[in-house]
């Protein structure tokens, strides 16, 4: 049988615009998913920017130095050679924050300054009258500016010409309708190549977080001595508890769970969980020297440079390596930190395990208790090259679990100044294996132990922050 020839005509019109809402519902799921990547990256970067910049707020005198780790931060973030930080204050525009070699955009070059050191001073002293060069135009007008070749801006013909200037982005800072300061980078990394549209859009993304920097230090400046050690210990407690995971759900056949609590309000111990693929989970706990607010802040920079190097690493001994180097670049001298590293391979059922002078980590398979410790030196303590790094594997077999911990745990003290000890916690431990219990009951009971030989469950008469991590393999 023939069909009529409209009716050809209708179905052939149907399959058209079939096709086209196909078409553009794809196109529209494309968008969609771009955005949601966006979202996540935007937000991985205000986390890495809040941690870093925490990390500096433990003292009033550190404030300056907070504002340079800003600096850098953001310099490192869009990748450009220097990087300014205006703050306006009292109709002038003063330097807050610094990185590198920054050229003085609105000075003549009868100024004679050769060293880094001099120009850091002279920005430091520079006072900017809105309107004045083009950092006071940017404040006055609200404009952003993006400058691609500057060899050609008549904007830029007062600028001292010690420091080259070939590109420069420059976006005002605006809070409740008012100017509160300027961020200026000039120049990008990649030489002689001007600044990108992509390096202007982050830099215009990150200078709302440099705005609320700057108000964390306005107010914190503005804070009697008591007030500023309760927005201290408010500031470190909410940033812990969204840094620290909840839970990790099953894992293919891998189970985990985690607990902590600490001695002070907030807490030097962490641990973290990072899928790096589908087959790869690392898993981390840590224990920063000390208690309370420099310990967390220490907790709070070894995160953020574990996550950002996690997806590039190749070997457990080279994030060791970075993770080492930053902590050693960035921290006081007599600051450091303990670390355990598990790379979990769920295809293979094996764990890569590094420890950078951390407590042994503890297995419990075929009814039998192991201790294991492989030699690393802990972090931030030395140089690079003096530093060394062994990681061992292991087989996961049916019914294993691994508990990690941090020293709190063991070095828990009675009524007799009597500490409760790795046999014990491996008596708790293996007595939680051959029962077959979960991974929740066992730290239950190990906890119950604990606070049976301590006399108390309060956490406030803890001596150390106290943290484990336990993985179970069914």
């Amino acid at each position: 049988m023939t069909l009529p020839f409209t009716i050809i005509i209708l179905l052939i019109l149907l399959l058209g615009v079939l096709a086209i809402f196909s078409f553009v519902l794809s196109s529209r799921n494309f968008v969609l998913v771009n955005k949601i990547k966006d979202v996540m990256h935007q937000k991985a970067e205000i986390s890495n920017f809040l941690s870093l910049f925490s990390h500096n707020l433990h003292a009033l005198q550190d404030i300056d130095n907070s504002m340079n780790m800003t600096a850098r931060y953001v310099a490192d973030l869009i990748e450009c050679q220097s990087l300014c930080i205006y703050e306006l204050r009292s109709g002038y525009l003063h330097t807050s924050g610094i990185c590198g070699n920054f050229p003085l955009l609105h000075q003549s070059s009868q100024y004679i300054l050769t060293k880094p050191k001099y120009i850091h001073e002279a920005l430091r002293r520079d006072r900017i009258k809105l309107g004045e060069g083009l950092i006071g135009q940017t404040a006055a007008k609200r404009e952003n500016i993006f400058i691609e070749d500057a060899a050609s801006d008549p904007r830029l013909s007062g600028a001292s010409t010690l420091i080259p200037i070939r590109t420069l982005m420059a976006i005002p800072m605006i809070r409740e309708g008012k100017v509160t300061g300027v961020i200026c980078a000039v120049n990008n990394r990649s030489k002689d190549k001007p600044f990108t549209p992509e390096q202007f859009s982050r830099l215009k993304f990150i200078s709302s977080q440099v705005l609320l920097s700057q108000t964390f230090v306005q107010v914190y400046s503005s804070l009697s001595e008591q007030q500023r050690i309760n927005q201290e210990l408010e500031f470190a407690r909410r940033l812990q508890a969204s840094l620290l995971p909840e839970s990790f759900p099953p894992w293919d056949r891998f189970i985990v769970h985690s607990f902590t609590r600490s001695a002070k309000e907030v807490s030097g111990d962490f641990y973290d969980f990072m899928e790096i693929d589908d087959n790869r989970l690392l898993i981390v706990i840590g224990d920063a020297c000390g208690k309370g607010i420099p310990a967390c802040m220490i907790m709070a920079m070894a995160r953020s440079f574990i996550r950002s190097a996690v997806t590039r690493f190749t070997t457990m001994e080279n994030l060791l390596k970075e993770l080492n180097h930053n902590l050693y670049r960035d921290t006081a001298p007599d600051s450091f930190m303990t670390l355990a590293c598990c790379l979990l391979d769920k295809k293979d059922s094996i764990m890569e395990y590094g420890r950078a002078g951390h407590t042994e980590l503890i297995s419990f398979v075929r009814n039998h208790i192991r201790k294991i410790y492989p030699k690393g030196s802990a972090l931030g303590l030395m140089p690079n090259e003096l530093a060394r790094f062994e990681t061992i594997t292991l087989t996961f077999d049916p019914e294993m679990s691994i508990l990690l911990f941090t020293d709190g745990i063991t070095e828990a003290l009675n009524m007799k100044d009597e500490e409760f000890g790795i046999d014990r916690l491996c008596h708790a431990f293996e007595g939680s294996g051959i029962n077959g219990d979960t991974p929740v009951i066992t730290i239950e009971k190990i906890l119950h132990a604990i606070d049976n030989f301590t006399g108390t469950t309060d956490a406030s008469m803890q001596n150390d922050d106290q943290t484990m991590v336990i993985i179970h393999h069914l």
